[in-house]
């Protein structure tokens, strides 16, 4: 796994991919820094990724990013995991497959 790659919870909903990139630009160079967005209405989700150019810069900014405050939000960054496969069947969601209950 990448450990460049941070994963970044607990945003506030202003908080864009622009001004993430901001937030963490003092730890070292950043090639990519995403606010993930609901697909359905634009609106932030509320979490984003920040990839830095070295894995020690990634490092830094976790350790001493973790828990700070962002507009009265305690923040959550910790090392991106890689996303699991999804498949198109959602079985709790699935309607069909309910019977006659």
């Amino acid at each position: 796994m990448d450990n460049k790659k941070l994963f970044i919870g607990s945003l506030p909903w202003s908080v864009t991919s622009e001004s993430l990139k901001e937030m963490f630009s003092s730890y070292g160079e950043i090639t990519d820094a995403v606010v993930i967005s609901d697909r359905a209405t634009g609106r932030s989700r509320g979490f984003g990724f920040v990839t830095f150019a070295k894995e020690e810069d990634a490092e830094k900014a976790k350790t001493e990013m973790n828990g700070k405050d962002v507009e009265g939000r305690a923040i959550v960054v910790n090392t991106a995991r890689q996303r699991e496969e999804r498949t198109g069947f959602r079985r709790n969601n699935d309607f069909r497959n309910r019977g006659n209950r």
